[in-house]
């Protein structure tokens, strides 16, 4: 690993992936709290999270594993359940909104190749926005994987019957050691497959 990174391409490619996973990370968060807002939580407003400034968001290690292994995560975003109308349903929406901020990008990205080609004739260019593409369907599918703290979780808790959920309360409170172990493992890459190929899937239509 870190020979890879300290080689030229390795270097050049830690340079282009900074702007893509500020981006990544930034737009994913205000996501959840602009969704949020519109649902009557001002909760994120209110702390100065609804905002596009990486600073507001920024998790030191987590945009470090993002950076170097493709998988990582921001401060979450505060929210208020209180506020919302239909809790059940606002909580799934709110839940979803940052992975699909992180789709919209990798979309749009996808259709500046297509439409406009001759933006993207360097290596550097090419390297840039593949790395959009790449870091921010990353992202998306990592959240939605169903474990405590992750987006996914949350899906999960609104969709598990009563019966279940003592099992959802224990795997909350032991989630960011089981992440980190999956992380150390390398196992989420398999958990994170089917998603991302779904997501590609609809990408590519």
């Amino acid at each position: 690993m870190l020979t890879n990174i300290f080689s030229q391409a390795g270097l050049a490619n830690l340079l282009l992936s900074l702007p893509a996973v500020l981006w990544a990370i930034t737009f994913h968060e205000y996501c959840h709290g602009y969704a949020a807002r519109r649902l009557g939580d001002p909760t994120a407003e209110r702390e100065g999270r609804l905002s596009l400034n990486p600073l507001a968001h920024l998790d030191p290690v987590g945009a470090i594993c993002l950076l170097l292994f493709r998988i990582g995560w921001a401060k979450p975003v505060p929210i208020d359940t209180r506020y919302f109308k239909h809790p059940r349903r606002d909580i799934v929406i709110v839940s979803l909104a940052g992975a699909a901020g992180n789709f919209l990008t990798a979309f749009v990205c996808a259709q500046l190749v297509n439409f406009l080609p001759a933006l993207f004739g360097s290596w550097g260019a090419q390297q840039f926005i593949l790395l959009m593409i790449i870091i921010n369907l990353g992202l998306a599918s990592f959240n939605l994987v169903p474990i405590p703290p992750l987006d996914g979780s949350r899906i999960l808790y609104v969709l598990l019957p009563p019966s279940c959920l003592k099992y959802y309360f224990w795997l909350e409170r032991y989630g960011m050691i089981i992440i980190l172990a999956l992380i150390v493992l390398n196992v989420f890459p398999y958990l994170m497959q089917p998603i991302m190929s779904l997501l590609l899937r609809l990408l590519l239509v």
